[in-house]
């Protein structure tokens, strides 16, 4: 799409060090590609990060870290949000687009153990029963089918704070985001990255979501500048799959994409939360074509069985 470029950026965005990150992260791309242009950062607290008592899905969890960012753009005081893709509900909201996702970090999975804990070279090196913290569904699932004796504790708060809790001895590990830790300064915490077939990334996970208002040709303009292929090709194939599946961003669901020339392969694994039922289903298409290809993998998921797992009341749409 080419046309006029906007006189300015807002940019909207959770407060928490991370989003942050991500926040200026975009900041510089747009300044790299439009120098002209200045860039402001909204500052927005959502609903996700106030309540810190309970897990997420206890009080909403599908949108709760993007619902007050979209506001802000929706209610012009911003012009673009920065999401963390695998935030972002596949569902768009009405109003506003999925305009481009930048090139991709890390999507792997890390296991972090305290500071002064050694690393015994185990696929999991953790002892009988070991507690480790988790809020992800997903996560969760896949870490009780591999070692059902451990003991997942629910976890909130920021990365440095969980990472406190950790040291301190109120659980025996921890898993977060490879890509997370890696924005944060904070590579040295990773003990293990988790790849399959240990532990599937989560849809969009290490990519950023920029949004914008459906109508703002301008702004459109200038964020399909940062869109980079790949990445793109690659998470649309997810986000489709996801979609398809109507699992929602917090389902045990996970997922690999890899890329061979025009050709991207799509993995995905669905689990019961117990970890008891496990499905695996992958399939490999042309890479201008992702939508069709998660649509694919999702049918020869839904194909085993996995809807009731997923959600009853809502089959998938094929």
């Amino acid at each position: 799409m080419t046309g006029p470029l906007p006189q300015r950026i807002r940019i909207a965005t959770r407060a928490s060090a991370l989003a942050l990150w991500q926040a200026r992260h975009v900041a510089s791309l747009l300044r790299e590609a439009a120098p002209q242009i200045p860039v402001d950062l909204v500052e927005i607290t959502t609903t996700g990060d106030r309540v810190l008592s309970q897990p997420l899905r206890d009080f909403g969890g599908l949108g709760v870290f993007t619902r007050e960012v979209q506001r802000a753009v929706l209610d012009d005081r911003a012009d673009l949000a920065v999401h963390s893709l695998k935030d972002l509900p596949t569902e768009a909201a009405p109003g506003l687009t999925l305009a481009a996702i930048p090139a991709r970090g890390d999507t792997a999975d890390a296991l972090v153990l305290p500071a002064d804990a050694a690393d015994t070279g185990e696929p999991l090196p953790l002892p009988q029963e070991a507690r480790v913290a988790t809020g992800s569904p997903r996560r969760q699932a896949q870490l009780r089918h591999l070692r059902p004796d451990l003991q997942l504790v629910e976890v909130r708060g920021n990365v440095q704070t969980r990472l406190k809790k950790l040291d301190a001895g109120e659980f025996d590990a921890m898993i977060l985001a490879c890509a997370g830790l890696e924005r944060l300064g904070l590579s040295d915490r990773i003990t293990r990255r988790l790849e399959p077939p240990v532990m599937y990334h989560a849809v969009g996970q290490g990519a950023l979501g920029l949004e914008c208002r459906s109508g703002d040709a301008a702004v459109i303009a200038l964020l399909q500048r940062l869109i980079d292929p790949p990445t793109w090709s690659a998470a649309l194939a997810e986000r489709s799959l996801l979609a398809t599946l109507r699992a929602g961003c917090h389902a045990p669901v996970g997922v690999a994409t890899s890329l061979n020339g025009d050709d991207l392969r799509l993995e995905a694994v669905v689990l019961s939360q117990s970890g008891e039922s496990r499905w695996t289903a992958s399939a490999t298409g042309a890479s201008d074509r992702p939508t069709e290809l998660g649509q694919r993998v999702a049918g020869l998921l839904v194909a085993q069985g996995v809807a009731a797992v997923l959600s009853p009341a809502a089959p998938p749409a094929l």
